[in-house]
């Protein structure tokens, strides 16, 4: 029988645990919450007694029937609370719970879509025969595998423990992009996507008089829920012009079909800020934060194409929270550990390369959701699916088939929002030199433009920057641009130097955990008659 481990519980990852048991296979959920959902599905805190949470969220209902039938299966192992720490090659010679770092796999014959996925509604998909790897007709794989810490990352006595499996699906996510301005470091400015997390979770709006800004539509639900909450919302702010936005989703319309669903969603959030008479401003960004001790008021500029600020149309807007958000960036350590090949996007950011089927560059590895691209939860949802009935060896079927075209339609609609709401070149310009850029080490912009010239090895041990605690995850990607921004260079020009996610060990674990045992894996049960999916 299939082993599959999934990592992360996600849109992505509870689909993908959902079609593995419906082929048959023994399912291993890892999260690092305590509660499946990832980011899109917060569940509010069990004290506050939601009665209604689908009030709150958007496909609440589907997740919920979607989440209790994985979590009530009896082939399918929940570890919450859980940390993939390391993932190891099996082939490796290497002392038994010890991980070699990052993996290797081949990387030829891969064909990268450099769109990618989205889908309406979760697919189930189940057939009587499990699959067997190592039966006629199929070869055997070995995957990386699987060192978590099961526990609370800020306490003690987590259990350590190495996962095998036949077939590994990652379904990490990512994280808010987050562009530095001076004065982003005061109290009060926060992501887009931490605002929401604290309405959506605790029930706490973030300020009193709030401005959001960036660019994507994600600003536009942030906006809504904060309302709901009970803010009062200065200005919504795209930083991308009316004809960028024009020509990034109306030039290839035959894109975003199959995209339907989206317009009752947006036609809701134009009217909640509508009917708070919000303003919506084009082409206009957050490019200062000023208060004594947190922050109390922004500068707002108007951009050209570039994002460079056009002079005099400075504005000053007070406020006591600032909601900021350029988009996503996927968190690769994972994938990179494990071998698979990454592709580059024009504006230099990184992703996961998968073929039609999210099969990556290492064979037995998948990576669904936002490792592939940004497309929302309803296309993570499809890429989870499908990569989840493959992973465990399901047969081809009229349900699939529609699940690739789903997969083709959400990478589409990816392109599209990528053309749409580009990261400008020239965004650095609106840093001063005692702008902080990495905030774990207190590296400032002046540090970083000294060393712009230096290798960057040289440079990261001369600044520090990327040293902290977040190990670059936060400020890494922003570093490399500001160093291609000053040497003016192409953004994948050598000057951006290695990739920030090569870790051998991805998340931070204790000596003492580092030198425990490890505790035999525990199987799941015995199978049993697959149950009747919601």
């Amino acid at each position: 029988m299939t082993r599959v481990v999934v990592v992360g519980a996600g849109p992505a990852g509870l689909s993908a645990a959902a079609t593995a048991l419906g082929a048959g296979a023994r399912v291993t959920l890892i999260e690092a919450a305590e509660q499946p959902g990832g980011q899109y599905h917060r569940a509010p805190v069990a004290e506050f007694g939601a009665g209604r949470p689908e009030a709150l969220q958007h496909g609440w209902r589907d997740f919920a029937a979607r989440r209790d039938f994985v979590l009530s299966h009896p082939r399918c192992r929940f570890l919450p609370d859980t940390s993939v720490w390391a993932l190891e090659d099996p082939d490796a010679a290497a002392p038994a719970g010890r991980p070699t770092g990052p993996t290797t796999g081949p990387t030829t014959g891969l064909v990268a879509d450099p769109g990618r996925r989205r889908t309406d509604r979760p697919t189930h998909l189940d057939v009587a025969a499990p699959h067997d790897p190592t039966g006629p007709g199929s070869t055997a794989v070995r995957v990386p595998v699987v060192h978590v810490l099961t526990g609370p990352a800020d306490g003690a006595g987590r259990r350590r423990q190495a996962i095998e499996a036949d077939a590994l699906v990652l379904a990490v996510g990512a994280h808010d992009t987050m562009l530095p301005f001076p004065g982003w470091e005061l109290p009060g400015v926060v992501t887009a996507g931490a605002a929401q997390a604290l309405v959506k979770g605790e029930r706490v709006a973030i300020g009193d008089a709030v401005v959001v800004a960036g660019t994507g539509p994600f600003l536009l639900p942030v906006a809504a829920t904060l309302l709901g909450a009970g803010s009062t919302l200065r200005q919504v702010l795209e930083a991308n012009r009316p004809g960028r936005l024009a020509a990034g989703w109306g030039s290839r319309p035959w894109q975003l079909a199959g995209q339907a669903g989206k317009l009752p969603e947006l036609a809701e959030y134009a009217a909640t800020l509508a009917r708070h008479r919000v303003p919506v401003l084009l082409g206009r960004t957050v490019v200062a934060a000023r208060g004594d001790g947190r922050v109390e008021e922004v500068v707002t500029a108007r951009l050209r194409p570039d994002w460079s600020v056009l002079p005099g149309t400075e504005r000053t807007v007070a406020v006591d929270a600032v909601c900021v958000g350029h988009g996503f960036t996927p968190q690769l350590e994972l994938p990179v550990a494990a071998g698979c090949a990454l592709r580059t996007e024009p504006d230099g950011r990184s992703f996961v390369a998968v073929d039609a089927d999210l099969r990556t560059s290492r064979p037995g590895v998948y990576a669904v959701g936002e490792l592939t691209g940004i497309a929302g939860a309803p296309a993570a949802r499809a890429e989870g699916a499908l990569a989840g009935w493959l992973a465990a060896g399901g047969p081809d079927r009229p349900a699939v088939r529609a699940l690739r075209r789903r997969v083709a339609a959400g990478r589409r609609f990816a392109a599209r929002l990528a053309a749409a709401h580009p990261i400008g070149a020239a965004w650095p310009g609106w840093l001063r030199d005692d702008t902080v850029v990495c905030r774990c080490e207190e590296v400032c912009v002046g540090a970083l433009r000294e060393a712009a010239d230096q290798d960057p090895r040289v440079s990261k041990l001369g600044t520090r920057a990327g040293m902290g605690p977040c190990q670059a995850r936060i400020c890494g990607p922003t570093v490399a641009a500001l160093r291609s921004f000053e040497a003016a260079r192409r953004p994948d020009d050598g000057a951006r130097g290695a990739s920030p996610y090569h870790r051998p060990l991805a998340q931070p674990i204790r000596l003492g955990e580092l030198a425990a045992s490890a505790e035999p894996d525990a199987e799941p049960p015995e199978p049993v008659p697959d149950k009747e999916n919601p």
